[in-house]
């Protein structure tokens, strides 16, 4: 991609603690997501780049990977240390992970 490898990692090795960026459009947001993930989706990434912290590993997920290799890969070239998160949302949920969802209905992946 670009010639420039994207760092990645698989879902079951994000830290519990982890500052976990979703880039994904509202809708697939409040269909479900990780608890305690922040919302940024891709579109506005740049002009809401400054409310990510500088001071730590920012894992960013999406649906199923492309939208965050993206994410990460204009992150880190502007000095972040972002990771993508492999499989994104699509792989957290079959792995079983925590998610959360915007309304009663259950949390689920769009």
């Amino acid at each position: 991609m670009f010639g420039h490898e994207v760092p990645e990692t698989v879902v079951t090795e994000v830290p519990e603690d982890a500052y976990l960026l979703d880039v994904r459009e509202d809708d697939e947001w409040r269909s479900g997501h990780a608890p305690g993930a922040v919302h940024i989706p891709l579109g506005q990434l740049g002009e809401r780049a400054g409310e990510i912290p500088r001071d730590r590993r920012v894992y960013v997920v999406c649906r199923v990977g492309g939208r965050s290799a993206q994410a990460v890969m204009a992150l880190n070239q502007a000095g972040w240390e972002t990771v993508n998160v492999a499989g994104g949302m699509r792989a957290w949920e079959h792995a079983g992970r925590e998610m959360a969802a915007e309304s009663e209905a259950e949390p689920t992946v769009i």
